[in-house]
């Protein structure tokens, strides 16, 4: 059965990542239909917004906006009912329940939530530690971080630490190398959420492949081999078990998906730790 495409037009005052992020989730509930995404972020003048309407009127489609400012808002919509474009303002039902709830009105600020508060300083500070201690680097103060990943190679720990400290975990991640031990620090953190990450040998064997073949390099390793993959993963899972680390397989699991597991893990412990 043949694919069928859309115009989906994201408008917004800010960088646009709510409408893409809600965009996206909802189109993939439906099989066979693929969105043709036209996004336009930071539009905040009449300008800016009639280039965006030239392209709706040129290619109509399905139309999610963020405009707080009414007049910018208004004219888009007139727009959509000109052209027979469906239209939505994603954030309007949530205002309205919000004011509704609170006896209160929104004040209009564009990007609101990008403002430069003590929230966005620390995703900041947590970012540059993650940098600092990628891949077992600056082993001697891991227990400054927030969150530890431990796991055999190609288990996702970079990209997942990345995740996690776009929301605000200072994050390190130690590579198992077979044959040299980890760092003794491990066995006496205490601060920070150690938790290891595993996959299926199937799974390790065929990321470490395409690695090495991107890299032109010889596959004739026990780094691709199954049955060497398996005792890596084994020996893995008895150190976490050994250590009663939180254990997380992200085989089947998107980044975003290992991080909110990994988030749960770290308020339980929080909470523990606070009532303690």
């Amino acid at each position: 059965m043949g694919r069928s495409y859309f115009h989906l037009h994201l408008v917004s005052d800010s960088t646009g990542e709510t409408l893409i992020t809600v965009a996206r989730a909802v189109v993939a509930q439906y099989e066979g239909v693929a969105a043709i995404e036209h996004v336009y972020p930071l539009v905040r003048s009449n300008t800016q917004l009639e280039r965006v309407i030239h392209e709706i009127e040129t290619a109509p489609g399905i139309v999610l906006y963020t405009l707080v400012e009414q007049d910018l808002a208004s004219r888009l919509e007139e727009v959509c009912r000109a052209t027979g474009s469906p239209h939505l303002s994603v954030l309007e039902p949530v205002h309205a329940l919000l004011s509704s709830y609170l006896g209160t009105h929104s004040t209009a600020r564009p990007g609101a939530q990008h403002m430069l508060n003590a929230e966005y300083f620390k995703r900041i500070d947590a970012m540059n530690f993650t940098l600092l201690h990628d891949d077992g680097h600056l082993p001697h103060d891991l227990d400054d971080a927030d969150v530890i990943l431990v796991g055999v190679s190609r288990t996702s720990k970079t990209p997942t630490s990345i995740y996690l400290a776009n929301r605000g975990l200072k994050t390190a991640n130690i590579p198992l190398v077979p044959g040299v031990p980890p760092p003794a620090i491990l066995e006496t953190a205490k601060t920070a959420l150690i938790v290891g990450l595993v996959a299926t040998p199937e799974r390790i064997v065929q990321i470490r492949q395409n690695r090495l073949l991107s890299l032109n390099a010889d596959d004739d390793t026990s780094y691709v081999d199954r049955e060497a993959v398996a005792e890596e993963l084994a020996a893995s899972r008895r150190l976490f078990a050994r250590n009663g680390w939180p254990v997380i397989d992200v085989t089947r699991r998107s980044i975003e998906e290992t991080a909110a597991a990994i988030i749960d893990h770290y308020r339980d412990r929080r909470q523990r730790l606070n009532a303690s």
